[in-house]
């Protein structure tokens, strides 16, 4: 079985890497939505993978570190596209979600990524 839960923050950010002239060099914003994929067994009595709580609270430190800021800024997003951002999320997510089947990365209505951990 697998479970998800969304979360959204606004943040800042610029891609250095990108070619000269990209619009993304540019000083830019978005309003980001995450979901926190958890895959496990049933368990019983409770009937569930684990409870949405306790994915929002595994969630919370990473709403505090992202929400309004300028993500060029944090130590591991100097370069911060959906791909190394959802690597950044799994990467502190996993030691308290060890369930932890995917991250998903949405900067737009339209695009983004998914994360399954190292393979």
């Amino acid at each position: 079985m697998e479970i998800w839960k969304e979360f959204t923050f606004e943040a800042a950010h610029r891609l250095p890497n990108v070619p000269p002239g990209h619009k993304c060099a540019r000083l830019h914003g978005h309003s980001f939505r995450v979901e926190v994929h958890v895959a496990g067994a049933v368990r019983e009595p409770e009937g569930w993978v684990m409870d949405f709580g306790d994915l929002k609270t595994a969630w919370q430190p990473l709403d505090e570190a992202l929400d309004h800021r300028y993500l060029n800024e944090i130590a591991g997003l100097e370069n911060p596209t959906s791909e190394v951002l959802a690597r950044w999320i799994w990467d502190r997510l996993l030691p308290w979600l060890p369930g932890l089947s995917a991250i998903v990365v949405r900067e737009t209505c339209t695009t983004g990524c998914v994360y399954r951990g190292e393979r």
